[in-house]
């Protein structure tokens, strides 16, 4: 048995905590830590590398979702690692230094497959995590034809010229604020505190 490209995404999308070299050969039967290692530096594994595997994978209709989030894998306890920050993570309430990924995924019944990721690395190509935010909208509208009508994302993402630009591809948007938010509702009313809205 040999790692393949298809071995090392499915693993990668079903695994939720340990994404190890160790932990995928524990996995698979006749594959060494160093064989899973010599492979990955080999071999390049790109956002398009996941679409090529799950674009057959999806039910490309009108009633699915695409969520967008974000996580940040922890590099605590690293020196030397490209594109590790400071940033916020979820997970720790707090900054840490890691590595963060925007991630995009496509929502049908109950079928989850993982679609975009972007790094996040504003040193090495100056965006935001915002800007990995519309960017991958546009590709998934624009270069895939998604038919999802409805996108899902957390606070963190609903900047307004992230949601004005939803609403200019009239599409929908489900998401949080925190109440301290500006709103309008009309311009004869102009903004109000979101707390202020029945």
């Amino acid at each position: 048995m040999e790692i393949t490209k298809q071995r090392y995404v499915e693993y990668v999308i079903s695994t939720l905590i340990n994404y190890t070299c160790t932990n995928l050969a524990n996995h698979l039967d006749g594959i060494s830590h160093d064989a899973i290692n010599d492979y990955l530096r080999r071999e390049r594994h790109t956002a398009h590398t996941v679409w090529e595997l799950a674009e057959p994978l999806i039910n490309n209709s009108n009633e699915a979702y695409l969520i967008l989030d974000d996580s940040v894998q922890d590099k605590s306890y690293s020196q030397k690692i490209e594109m590790v920050n400071r940033q916020y993570s979820g997970n720790a309430h707090g900054l840490i230094k890691g590595i963060g990924i925007v991630n995009l995924v496509h929502a049908d019944q109950s079928d989850y497959y993982p679609l975009d990721f972007r790094v996040y690395a504003p040193a090495v190509d100056g965006k935001t995590k915002n800007d990995h935010f519309r960017d991958m909208l546009r590709q998934a509208f624009e270069e895939r034809d998604l038919r999802a009508q409805i996108i899902l994302f957390d606070s963190w993402y609903a900047a307004s010229e992230n949601l004005k630009y939803i609403h200019r591809i009239n599409k929908f948007f489900v998401t949080t604020l925190k109440d301290n938010r500006l709103v309008s509702l009309s311009k004869e009313r102009g903004y109000v505190h979101l707390q202020q809205i029945e």
